[in-house]
């Protein structure tokens, strides 16, 4: 009886297992890219972000104030203050355990006792952070003694590394400029390429015209074409009309790239529309282009979703057409996904700028994927059976 149509399968428990488990596999590095986003580098470089709401034991090299900053209280000289405000980056919870001013010895000392360095003078480092530096001479260096403490720091999270990555004009890592040239890129390549399939499918599903099945044919056979066949040759011909070096070489190069996939899939949804409403609309005189405009485009509007789903998210995360259509040496034209080589290549321990421009690059795909999901499956199976 398992096998009777209407039953329910004895494995269902297996579907949605295999479901829940794929969920998580593309779950947990989003939520983890996220949280690494608003770490800071000293957390992400001792704990996973998985520990990011426990404390979390680093080994630190901070430096006392400055020379400048020094006091004179009788026959000595006196630098105070607190290690992690002078660092830049407060912890006032933070507890230091033990430290030491030799990288070679981090915990010579243990908290509240006081290093004789001789010449340098004599530093106390507290739990907290306070220090004081005295010396029977003025301090003469340009910078503070360096420190290397290993302190227990409280889970901390800030904005800073977003602050840097969109809007520290001074920063290398500025992405603001790159977001928006791929703004550039995605929506016309996104668009043109709807345009041009939905008349092109709509042809293909209600028009009758010699030639028509070798265009089905052709169609089909152009889905199989490997994008990096196609290259050389098309940048060649951008070269010659002179549209190789810019934005208009990559709008067409991707709607070259996506009309066949989106003529296929708006094709074979529209021969799935009702026949009687197209046959009764020319009945009633009505045109092809009005047929085509309120009748199909509304109909076919789970189609055209979901193509655009996935058109869009090809074109913003695409690097190869990026890389070969825009070339630019000022980097007036770089893209997001450019931007980030870039600073694996140059900036590849500054994990929390890269954690931050990764996910500043996928949120836009991911706002579009929530917002249009409800017809990303309806789109891509209507039509596909009878």
């Amino acid at each position: 009886m398992d096998n009777i149509a209407g039953t329910k399968s004895s494995l269902t428990w297996a579907v949605h297992l295999s479901v829940a488990l794929l969920v998580a596999l593309w779950l947990f590095p989003t939520v983890g890219l996220l949280v690494s986003s608003f770490r800071t580098a000293d957390q992400i470089a001792t704990s996973g972000w998985w520990k990011s709401m426990f404390p979390a034991v680093q080994n630190l090299t901070l430096r006392t104030a400055a020379p400048s900053d020094q006091v004179q209280e009788g026959t000595l000289y006196v630098l105070q203050g607190n290690l992690f405000e002078v660092d830049g980056n407060p912890r006032p919870e933070a507890t230091i355990s033990v430290w030491g001013t030799s990288s070679r010895n981090i915990d010579a000392y243990e908290a509240g006792q006081t290093a004789d360095m001789g010449e340098d003078g004599r530093l106390t480092v507290q739990e907290n952070g306070q220090y004081r530096l005295e010396g029977d001479t003025e301090f003469t260096d340009r910078r503070g003694e360096r420190v290397f403490v290993t302190a227990e720091t409280p889970p901390e999270f800030t904005w800073r590394n977003y602050q840097n990555v969109l809007f520290d004009p001074t920063n290398r890592e500025g992405m603001t400029k790159a977001f928006f040239n791929t703004l550039t890129v995605t929506i016309p390549a996104t668009i043109i390429p709807i345009l041009v399939a939905a008349f092109a499918a709509y042809a293909l599903a209600w028009m009758d015209f010699p030639g028509r099945a070798l265009l089905i044919a052709a169609v089909v056979g152009l889905l199989v074409v490997p994008l990096q066949l196609a290259l050389i040759p098309l940048l060649r011909l951008h070269n010659e009309l002179g549209i190789g070096k810019g934005y208009l070489g990559a709008w067409m190069a991707h709607t070259g790239f996506g009309l066949p996939l989106a003529i296929y899939l708006l094709r074979n949804y529209m021969v799935g529309l009702p026949k009687d409403i197209i046959e009764n609309a020319r009945v009633d005189g009505a045109s092809e282009f009005q047929i085509f405009v309120k009748i199909i485009l509304p109909l076919s509007f789970p189609a055209l979703a979901s193509f655009a789903i996935f058109q869009f998210l090809w074109t913003w995360n695409d690097l190869l057409v990026a890389l070969v259509f825009l070339i630019d040496s000022t980097g007036e034209t770089t893209v997001m996904t450019k931007q980030i080589v870039e600073l694996l290549g140059t900036r590849g321990g500054n994990w929390e700028i890269l954690a931050t421009s990764a996910f500043v690059s996928i949120a836009v795909p991911l706002m579009v994927f929530f917002v249009m999901q409800k017809y990303l499956v309806r789109g891509l199976l209507a039509g596909s059976v009878k």
